[in-house]
């Protein structure tokens, strides 16, 4: 689970640390918000810049727009947009209030008919989005929308009528995977991260790590990445690792790996710096505003990721 709460102090970064050489990516390259989020997250700065930051993707409708997910463009409000803000003021504390009803507002209006979220929203079809991004009429349920935004209102307490629909359908999507992908599996664990019933969830993750493991769906060596299959659809070499689905050591994926499998991925995380300061995306490019905009979210996750498992980043 993502880091909430009381903001850390950090010690001054040495000239070449691996989050002065960021920073400079950063502002060279990012976003307001991303700014923001780096300058809260790692120079001890307060949380309401980047709430306001965050105001410039909201719309009327309580949703969220305006390419904040970089691969859907366009003003429209999209849940993955929506979900994408929810994990911006979770992970600065601020995941409460009137802010957080309205979300659950337009949540609400967009949902399927088992009350879970699609993945893509039909307003989107008049916008440019992703090749890989699948627009229909009437999109399905999807996992991969609704496991994290479940899981970040389970984590911050806020009950909403919409939620407990929500929350039937990630059980039961969970517990029937038999055959996935990553960023399924990842949306999972988000869920059951912060699922009420905890022996539930453990039992859930016990059973997904199997699954992961049986399937190859971690690089356990990073230095022998032919070993492990690229997921169909997925851009050559996109590859997941043991820190993709244990984001910090108190998920329920962490009991997935030893040790040492851990210990490799967050080596392996830490020499993907590049040499301008940034973390490459490694998911398709398909135009140049995404992949510029994707970096520095990629950037931010790797320190923050980095710095849960006691990295030295400073």
């Amino acid at each position: 689970m993502a880091e909430t709460g009381a903001t850390e102090v950090h010690p001054t970064p040495a000239p070449h640390s691996p989050v002065t050489r960021a920073e400079r990516f950063v502002w060279l390259t990012a976003r307001v918000l991303e700014q923001r989020r780096f300058a809260h997250h790692f120079r001890d700065a307060a949380a309401d810049p980047v709430e306001i930051a965050l105001d410039a993707y909201r719309n009327e409708d309580g949703g969220y727009g305006h390419a904040l997910e970089p691969d859907l463009r366009g003003p429209v409000s999209q849940p993955l947009h929506t979900a994408h803000a929810l994990r911006v003021l979770d992970a600065v504390g601020r995941c409460a209030g009137q802010r957080v009803e309205r979300m659950c507002r337009y949540l609400t209006s967009v949902s399927t008919t088992d009350g879970a979220l699609p993945a893509i929203h039909p307003s989107q079809r008049d916008y440019p989005t992703a090749p890989f991004v699948t627009v229909v009429d009437d999109p399905p349920s999807d996992l991969l929308a609704t496991g994290p935004v479940v899981g970040v209102l389970h984590r911050n307490e806020v009950w909403h009528a919409w939620l407990f629909r929500a929350t039937d359908f990630c059980w039961q999507a969970v517990e029937s995977l038999e055959t996935s992908h990553p960023y399924e599996i990842e949306a999972a664990v988000a869920f059951l991260d912060s699922a009420p019933d905890r022996p539930r969830a453990e039992a859930a993750a016990a059973r997904l790590g199997r699954l992961v493991r049986a399937h190859r769906l971690a690089a356990l060596d990073p230095g022998s990445l032919d070993a492990y299959p690229v997921s169909p659809g997925y851009a050559p070499g996109e590859h997941h690792f043991p820190y993709d689905y244990a984001r910090t050591p108190r998920s329920l994926a962490r009991a997935w790996f030893t040790d040492d499998e851990m210990a490799r991925s967050l080596d392996h995380l830490a020499a993907q710096q590049q040499e301008d300061g940034g973390w490459p995306v490694r998911w398709r490019h398909w135009a140049p505003a995404p992949a510029l905009e994707a970096r520095p979210l990629v950037t931010i996750e790797a320190l923050r990721v980095l710095s849960a498992y006691g990295r030295a980043i400073h």
